[in-house]
Protein backbone atom coordinates (compact mmCIF):
# COMPACT_ATOMS: atom_id res chain seq x y z
CA UNK A 1 0.00 0.00 0.00
CA UNK A 2 2.86 2.36 0.84
CA UNK A 3 4.40 1.76 -2.62
CA UNK A 4 1.12 2.74 -4.32
CA UNK A 5 0.89 6.00 -2.32
CA UNK A 6 4.50 6.88 -3.15
CA UNK A 7 3.89 6.07 -6.81
CA UNK A 8 0.76 8.29 -6.90
CA UNK A 9 2.63 11.08 -5.11
CA UNK A 10 5.46 10.86 -7.66
CA UNK A 11 2.96 10.91 -10.53
CA UNK A 12 1.41 14.09 -9.13
CA UNK A 13 4.78 15.74 -8.48
CA UNK A 14 6.58 14.66 -11.66
CA UNK A 15 3.55 14.54 -13.96
CA UNK A 16 1.64 17.64 -12.85
CA UNK A 17 3.37 19.95 -10.37
CA UNK A 18 6.84 20.02 -11.97
CA UNK A 19 5.64 20.49 -15.60
CA UNK A 20 3.18 23.23 -14.55
CA UNK A 21 5.86 24.97 -12.50
CA UNK A 22 8.39 24.87 -15.35
CA UNK A 23 5.80 26.03 -17.89
CA UNK A 24 4.77 28.91 -15.65
CA UNK A 25 8.37 29.95 -14.97
CA UNK A 26 9.31 29.81 -18.65
CA UNK A 27 6.24 31.89 -19.59
CA UNK A 28 7.20 34.42 -16.93
CA UNK A 29 10.95 34.59 -17.53
CA UNK A 30 11.20 33.83 -21.28
CA UNK A 31 7.80 34.53 -22.88
CA UNK A 32 9.09 34.90 -26.48
CA UNK A 33 10.98 31.61 -26.38
CA UNK A 34 8.22 29.80 -24.45
CA UNK A 35 5.75 30.72 -27.19
CA UNK A 36 7.98 29.20 -29.89
CA UNK A 37 10.09 32.24 -30.89
CA UNK A 38 7.42 33.23 -33.41
CA UNK A 39 8.42 36.15 -35.63
CA UNK A 40 5.69 38.50 -36.83
CA UNK A 41 5.48 41.03 -39.61
CA UNK A 42 4.67 44.70 -39.12
CA UNK A 43 0.94 43.88 -39.09
CA UNK A 44 1.31 41.22 -36.38
CA UNK A 45 0.90 38.26 -38.74
CA UNK A 46 2.99 35.23 -37.75
CA UNK A 47 5.77 34.52 -40.27
CA UNK A 48 7.29 31.46 -38.66
CA UNK A 49 9.57 30.41 -35.86
CA UNK A 50 12.99 31.99 -35.60
CA UNK A 51 14.44 28.62 -34.59
CA UNK A 52 12.86 26.38 -37.26
CA UNK A 53 13.83 26.53 -40.93
CA UNK A 54 11.20 27.78 -43.36
CA UNK A 55 10.67 26.87 -47.00
CA UNK A 56 11.49 29.75 -49.34
CA UNK A 57 11.29 29.02 -53.06
CA UNK A 58 10.75 32.42 -54.70
CA UNK A 59 13.73 34.01 -56.44
CA UNK A 60 13.09 37.16 -54.43
CA UNK A 61 14.05 35.43 -51.18
CA UNK A 62 17.19 33.90 -49.77
CA UNK A 63 16.80 30.12 -49.58
CA UNK A 64 17.73 27.98 -46.60
CA UNK A 65 19.27 24.56 -46.31
CA UNK A 66 17.84 21.47 -47.95
CA UNK A 67 15.28 19.68 -45.79
CA UNK A 68 14.70 15.97 -46.34
CA UNK A 69 11.50 16.30 -44.27
CA UNK A 70 10.21 19.30 -46.26
CA UNK A 71 10.49 21.61 -43.21
CA UNK A 72 7.87 19.61 -41.29
CA UNK A 73 8.68 20.26 -37.63
CA UNK A 74 6.54 17.33 -36.52
CA UNK A 75 8.98 14.96 -38.20
CA UNK A 76 12.37 16.35 -37.24
CA UNK A 77 15.28 14.28 -38.47
CA UNK A 78 16.90 13.13 -41.65
CA UNK A 79 18.42 10.11 -43.27
CA UNK A 80 21.86 9.51 -41.87
CA UNK A 81 23.44 8.67 -45.18
CA UNK A 82 27.18 8.22 -45.41
CA UNK A 83 28.91 10.59 -47.86
CA UNK A 84 29.50 7.56 -50.11
CA UNK A 85 25.81 6.54 -50.17
CA UNK A 86 24.40 6.50 -53.71
CA UNK A 87 21.14 8.21 -52.69
CA UNK A 88 23.07 10.93 -50.85
CA UNK A 89 25.29 11.57 -53.87
CA UNK A 90 22.29 11.70 -56.22
CA UNK A 91 20.35 14.06 -53.93
CA UNK A 92 23.36 16.32 -53.47
CA UNK A 93 24.01 16.48 -57.22
CA UNK A 94 20.31 17.20 -57.84
CA UNK A 95 20.40 20.04 -55.30
CA UNK A 96 23.61 21.45 -56.80
CA UNK A 97 22.00 21.46 -60.26
CA UNK A 98 18.89 23.14 -58.83
CA UNK A 99 20.98 25.84 -57.11
CA UNK A 100 22.93 26.48 -60.30
CA UNK A 101 19.68 26.93 -62.26
CA UNK A 102 18.38 29.33 -59.59
CA UNK A 103 21.62 31.30 -59.60
CA UNK A 104 22.73 31.79 -63.22
CA UNK A 105 26.38 32.62 -63.68
CA UNK A 106 27.49 30.43 -60.78
CA UNK A 107 29.59 27.35 -61.34
CA UNK A 108 29.31 23.98 -59.61
CA UNK A 109 32.34 24.70 -57.43
CA UNK A 110 30.75 27.96 -56.23
CA UNK A 111 27.73 26.35 -54.54
CA UNK A 112 28.23 26.38 -50.75
CA UNK A 113 27.96 22.96 -49.18
CA UNK A 114 25.21 23.97 -46.75
CA UNK A 115 22.89 24.83 -49.67
CA UNK A 116 23.06 21.30 -51.06
CA UNK A 117 23.13 19.21 -47.88
CA UNK A 118 20.70 19.06 -45.00
CA UNK A 119 21.35 19.25 -41.30
CA UNK A 120 20.74 16.43 -38.84
CA UNK A 121 17.32 17.82 -37.92
CA UNK A 122 16.36 18.97 -41.40
CA UNK A 123 15.09 22.17 -39.77
CA UNK A 124 18.12 24.44 -39.36
CA UNK A 125 17.02 28.07 -39.72
CA UNK A 126 20.50 29.35 -40.56
CA UNK A 127 22.89 29.21 -43.48
CA UNK A 128 26.51 30.25 -43.70
CA UNK A 129 27.32 33.84 -44.69
CA UNK A 130 28.91 32.36 -47.83
CA UNK A 131 25.62 30.66 -48.74
CA UNK A 132 23.76 33.94 -48.29
CA UNK A 133 26.32 35.88 -50.38
CA UNK A 134 26.11 33.21 -53.11
CA UNK A 135 22.41 34.06 -53.54
CA UNK A 136 22.81 37.86 -53.68
CA UNK A 137 22.88 38.22 -57.50
CA UNK A 138 19.63 36.23 -57.89
CA UNK A 139 17.86 38.10 -55.11
CA UNK A 140 19.10 41.46 -56.47
CA UNK A 141 17.69 40.69 -59.93
CA UNK A 142 14.33 39.60 -58.51
CA UNK A 143 13.89 42.44 -56.00
CA UNK A 144 15.71 45.30 -57.74
CA UNK A 145 17.65 45.88 -54.51
CA UNK A 146 21.33 46.56 -55.21
CA UNK A 147 23.88 43.85 -54.57
CA UNK A 148 25.77 46.27 -52.32
CA UNK A 149 22.71 46.83 -50.15
CA UNK A 150 22.03 43.08 -49.99
CA UNK A 151 25.66 42.43 -49.06
CA UNK A 152 25.35 44.94 -46.22
CA UNK A 153 22.12 43.26 -45.12
CA UNK A 154 23.80 39.85 -45.04
CA UNK A 155 26.69 41.28 -43.02
CA UNK A 156 24.27 42.93 -40.58
CA UNK A 157 22.36 39.68 -40.04
CA UNK A 158 25.45 37.50 -39.71
CA UNK A 159 25.54 36.13 -36.18
CA UNK A 160 29.00 35.56 -34.70
CA UNK A 161 30.28 32.47 -32.92
CA UNK A 162 28.72 31.97 -29.47
CA UNK A 163 31.04 33.44 -26.85
CA UNK A 164 33.55 33.91 -29.66
CA UNK A 165 34.42 30.19 -29.84
CA UNK A 166 31.35 27.97 -30.21
CA UNK A 167 29.75 27.22 -33.57
CA UNK A 168 30.26 29.06 -36.82
CA UNK A 169 29.12 32.43 -38.14
CA UNK A 170 25.59 32.05 -39.51
CA UNK A 171 22.67 33.95 -40.99
CA UNK A 172 19.07 33.33 -39.93
CA UNK A 173 17.20 33.06 -43.25
CA UNK A 174 13.80 34.12 -41.87
CA UNK A 175 15.23 37.25 -40.22
CA UNK A 176 17.16 38.11 -43.38
CA UNK A 177 14.09 37.68 -45.59
CA UNK A 178 11.93 39.72 -43.21
CA UNK A 179 14.45 42.57 -43.41
CA UNK A 180 14.56 42.17 -47.19
CA UNK A 181 10.75 42.48 -47.34
CA UNK A 182 10.97 45.71 -45.35
CA UNK A 183 13.50 47.15 -47.81
CA UNK A 184 11.41 46.12 -50.83
CA UNK A 185 8.29 47.67 -49.27
CA UNK A 186 10.19 50.88 -48.48
CA UNK A 187 11.45 51.08 -52.08
CA UNK A 188 7.88 50.68 -53.38
CA UNK A 189 6.54 53.40 -51.08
Amino acid sequence: MKAIRISLLMVVICGLVYPLLMTGLSQLLFPYQAQGSIMKDSKGKALGSEIIGQKFTSDRYFHGRVSSIDYDASGSGSENYAPSNKQMIERTEKEATKRLKENPGATKGDVPLDLITNSGSGLDPQISPEAARFQIPRVARATKVSEEKLSSLVSFYTEKKELGVFGEPRVNVLKLNQALDAIVQKNKG
